[in-house]
């Protein structure tokens, strides 16, 4: 990675089209930064060894869990504890700043 800083639009107008792209901008220690745009519905699924951060920054992203339906809207983020059950939706598209450690997650 370059020393310096990094301009998320210009990432983000980097993405392939489509409902889904995700690109890795950022490694810091044992951490990834990724850039993510999804709009529809994911998979059921958890993460039984890691933590998962969506710092949402334009959007709504619906995290459903098997108990309760949280909206993060522009501006906020949810931190998903490891091995809790989850689904990310939205239906008008969301971009956000995915954190997770190094080869923690691999997504579709």
């Amino acid at each position: 990675m370059n020393l310096g800083k990094i301009n998320l639009m210009e990432k983000f107008q980097k993405l392939p089209s489509g409902d889904y792209a995700v690109g890795l901008i950022a490694k810091m220690n044992n951490y990834e930064f990724k850039i993510v745009k999804f709009k529809g519905d994911f998979v059921w699924h958890s993460h039984p060894d890691t933590d998962e951060t969506f710092i949402i920054i334009e959007g709504t992203l619906i995290m459903n869990f098997r108990d309760r339906v949280e909206e993060i809207h522009t501006g906020e983020m949810i931190v998903i504890p490891k091995g809790v059950e989850h689904k990310p939706s939205s239906s008008i598209g969301y971009k956000a700043i995915l954190i997770e450690p190094e080869g923690g997650t691999k997504h579709r």
